[in-house]
């Protein structure tokens, strides 16, 4: 066994984890954090996406202990409890889940996508961001419109705070 420390949601965690335990596995597993998904063990769905040091990652691709003083921030972190994140209520809005198996990779995924490319990203540059997220359930139209809006209320909430 081995000992990870890092902050997952802005709160310092230590876990003792097998060198092969995958992050996706400690999230979930080590700290209770069942929001980040397996969905295919391969690293194909997306489901597992979760942010690491501000980046876009597939934890069922890193090690736990690759994470080890790393910042981890996945689904559960995005909210404060009484309001939605813009992204979250973005995705509610336009309808952009259905079962909502995907949904948790999907709103990290596009938190990465409105960091990379600004709150104005075009559908073209969403939907080839997307390519890593797969959803079963839907026809992706209402995601991307769904995470146009996230982005565009984001680009709002920043503008709000700067005033």
């Amino acid at each position: 066994m081995v000992g990870v420390t890092m902050t997952v949601n802005g709160e310092a965690v230590v876990g003792e984890v097998e060198n092969r335990t995958l992050l996706v596995h400690f999230l979930r597993e080590n700290l209770q954090l069942t929001g980040t998904h397996v969905g295919c063990d391969t690293s194909q769905c997306g489901a597992c996406v979760v942010q690491v040091d501000g980046a876009s990652v597939k934890a069922c691709a890193m090690l736990a202990v690759q994470a080890d003083g790393c910042q981890v921030a996945t689904i559960e972190g995005l909210n404060d409890g009484k309001t939605l994140h813009p992204m979250q209520q973005a995705f509610m809005d336009h309808h952009g889940l259905q079962c909502g198996f995907c949904t948790p990779g999907m709103v990290m995924s596009a938190l990465d996508i409105v960091q990379r490319h600004g709150n104005t990203v075009d559908e073209a540059t969403i939907r080839h961001e997307l390519e890593g997220n797969l959803c079963r359930c839907t026809g992706y139209h209402n995601i991307v419109n769904a995470i146009a809006a996230g982005a565009a209320a984001m680009g709002d909430e920043t503008e709000s705070a700067e005033v």
